[in-house]
């Protein structure tokens, strides 16, 4: 079987074009990742990843999602019900701790449900950021709290249901987005904190899970830890930080590189990404000619990059024997109904 390279591509429609099959097959991406464009029907989607899988020859290829609740649910209704957003079960949480935890595991158990039907081995989830007042809106109600302590329990859980149905969780965005005060999407954040207050705050929740197999990374610039670079491409925050204090030894994904936080033509960005020590560069919009230069400076799986791409594929659990039906029925029981 062919290596594969350190990248997660997307596609642009509900079908792969010719020129994304030979792109796949000549590239070999590591995994995929699918947005609300490529999403119309169950069957169609069904038919999308196992083409995905087919390109690159890898049955068990795998493919992401960012299916939290809320404003980021890729996977609508009518094909997949309208979940709540973390900031509702926190509030649950504050109420009663053991119902939000609860809360927090079965609507994880419940995107395994619906993805694992589809193909989807991966959910880009728990959202670990703790965001501060004033911050940009763009973690908002996605945050399941504003204590690190909060985060990381209900970060536990969720993770932990997802891994109960079978998937794997990506934690988002190490080593914390809570404090940036612009969207990333379409700028670059610049947080001055100092690191004390870093390691009290933003990091906590990634510390208490640094076991998992999965993060992404942050388009954020620490200037207490690296004042010209960003955290994706920053030799010295993956280090030091993210493998250093906080201890995640685990695959690090990059966050999208097309997010116009990161500066350069999109093949300088993925080659600063991999420069930086990320182990896998993620691109998703889908456009072919960002695409070709992504993959032209992205490696092959390599060294401990590969080691943990490889602890990642034999990471996944055979599914509990939870009754979808009496877990959805619970989960919507621990919800307010007005």
């Amino acid at each position: 079987m062919s290596e594969s390279k350190a990248m997660i591509l997307g596609c642009a429609g509900t079908a792969l074009t010719p020129h994304e099959i030979d792109l796949y097959k000549g590239e070999r991406p590591w995994g995929f990742i699918l947005f609300a464009r490529n999403l119309q029907a169950p069957e169609q989607i069904r038919d999308l990843v196992a083409a995905m899988r087919d390109a690159v020859g890898r049955p068990d290829a795998p493919v992401l999602i960012d299916q939290e609740g809320g404003r980021v649910q890729r996977i609508r209704p009518p094909m997949i019900e309208k979940y709540p957003p973390a900031q509702l079960l926190s509030e649950l949480y504050r109420a009663d701790r053991a119902r939000g935890l609860r809360a927090a595991w079965l609507m994880s158990r419940l995107h395994a449900f619906d993805l694992m039907k589809l193909g989807i081995t991966v959910d880009c989830l728990p959202v670990l950021d703790v965001p501060v007042e004033g911050a940009s809106n763009v973690i908002g109600d996605r945050a399941y709290g504003f204590d690190p302590v909060t985060v990381a329990e209900m970060g536990q859980a969720a993770a932990e249901g997802l891994k109960a149905g079978g998937m794997l969780p990506v934690m988002k965005h190490i080593p914390g987005h809570g404090r940036g005060m612009a969207d990333s999407h379409h700028e670059l954040p610049v947080v001055n904190a100092p690191l004390e207050d870093l390691e009290a705050h933003d990091f906590r929740p990634f510390m208490a899970m640094k076991d998992e197999l999965m993060a992404m990374s942050a388009h954020i610039v620490f200037t207490a830890l690296d004042p010209e670079r960003p955290a994706t491409t920053s030799r010295k925050v993956i280090e030091e930080v993210i493998r250093g204090r906080i201890g995640f030894d685990g695959l690090l994904i990059s966050d999208d590189s097309s997010m116009n936080a990161l500066k350069g033509t999109l093949g300088e960005r993925a080659a600063d990404i991999v420069a930086g020590g990320c182990d896998i560069v993620l691109h998703c919009n889908g456009l072919m000619d960002e695409m070709r230069q992504v993959v032209d400076k992205v490696p092959l799986l390599a060294g401990e990059a590969l080691r943990r791409a490889q602890a990642v594929e034999t990471g996944f659990r055979t599914p509990d024997d939870a009754d979808e039906a009496a877990v959805r029925a619970e989960f919507w029981s621990l919800l307010p109904t007005s």
